[in-house]
């Protein structure tokens, strides 16, 4: 089979720090060519991936939402791969305008929320484009707005890039951005409350971003609580190896959280809100808290040492796997190359993936 995967124009894949969606492509890239399939990515011109590239494409456009720049993107990028037997566009403009008479069979990644402005989007084309959910609370959003999804595919990644952390650090590590939604100001006064140390590792680079760090998080920094900036990924590697805990109080509907999984696969437990994603991530009481409230939070972080570290790694080496991603995804692209009219049927012995019980 060969799988055009189209990313987004504004992160290179995969993402030199910050960045969910190009590190999904980037590892589901690597795994199809692992389960000896063809790809193609079509990617910024600064991307890195060690799999076949369209040549000659722009770096990396940092104003991200610019319309012209991810239309020019998107159309040229299924251009380039028409000559593929599926294209996994992972766009939101993409779908809305790559499905022309005579183009491969197309599936497409929601890797954000269904607000009611996206959901139009999606609605356009959901009855001519399988729709991918990465989480089951992300589908339930889209059937809310009236969106069918065809499958829920969680996030994976390769446990061999996450070195099994000790812990012991005598810290706790909250990762992601400086976004109220990501509940920075929660984790420090968590940690304050329970007496721990607490490295914030968040992107801050957009203007809403800086305005809320100086207006609600610089205030909470001191003592134990500091903010270390945007680490590299082997930064981020490391503090997790050595993170007693990570504290990712999301005060939003987050359709997955791939910095759970990451976390897990470190062998460091994760306490969390129960919103969005994370009760299909977290086990509470095994691989981490889930807590209804700040209070909550304070307490379970002194029932850390009740939590083992290999039950964690565990988590992820069974549920959060790349190769259970990539048969995931294949069962899907091999469905939908059937169905194409038109379109020859590839050898089902090559898509080597069983028909996932979440089809439909």
């Amino acid at each position: 089979m060969k799988v055009g995967l189209l990313a987004p124009p504004w992160v290179p894949v995969p993402p030199p720090s910050y960045g969910g969606t190009e590190a999904a492509v980037d590892r589901l890239a690597r795994g199809l060519v692992a389960a000896g399939h063809e790809v193609l990515l079509f990617a910024t011109g600064d991307s890195t991936c060690p799999v076949p590239m369209v040549q000659g494409t722009l770096p990396a456009h940092r104003q991200i939402g610019d319309t012209t720049v991810e239309l020019a993107h998107v159309i040229r990028g299924h251009d380039s791969l028409s000559t593929c037997d599926v294209v996994h566009d992972h766009t939101l403009a993409g779908p809305a305008i790559g499905r022309r008479r005579g183009a491969p069979p197309m599936v497409t990644t929601s890797h954000g929320p269904f607000t009611p402005e996206v959901s139009d989007v999606y609605r356009s084309f959901a009855r001519r484009v399988p729709i991918i959910a990465i989480s089951h609370a992300q589908a339930v959003e889209a059937s809310l707005q009236g969106i069918q999804v065809s499958r829920v595919i969680h996030h994976g990644l390769d446990a061999e890039e996450v070195t099994q952390g000790k812990g012991g650090g005598g810290y706790l590590l909250c990762l992601g951005r400086m976004h109220p939604n990501k509940g920075v100001d929660v984790a420090a006064r968590v940690a304050r409350a329970a007496g721990w140390p607490l490295k914030i590792a968040a992107k801050m680079r957009e203007p809403d971003e800086h305005r809320w760090f100086k207006d609600v998080v610089e205030p909470l920094l001191g003592g134990n609580i500091e903010y270390i900036g945007e680490p590299g990924r082997s930064d981020v590697l490391e503090l997790l190896e050595h993170a007693d805990a990570v504290l990712n109080p999301i005060k939003w509907s987050e359709p997955f959280g791939l910095v759970m999984v990451e976390a897990l696969a470190a062998g460091t437990p994760v306490l969390a809100f129960p919103h969005g994603a994370a009760p299909e991530i977290i086990e509470h009481g095994v691989t981490g808290f889930l807590c209804p409230d700040e209070a909550t939070m304070v307490a379970h972080v002194a029932e850390l040492e009740t939590l083992d570290r290999d039950a964690c790694r565990e988590a992820v080496l069974t549920r959060f796997s790349t190769v259970r991603v990539v048969e995931d995804h294949l069962a899907l692209y091999q469905r939908v190359i059937e169905r194409a009219p038109g379109r020859a049927v590839v050898d089902e012995a090559r898509a080597r993936a069983p028909r996932p019980s979440e089809d439909r």
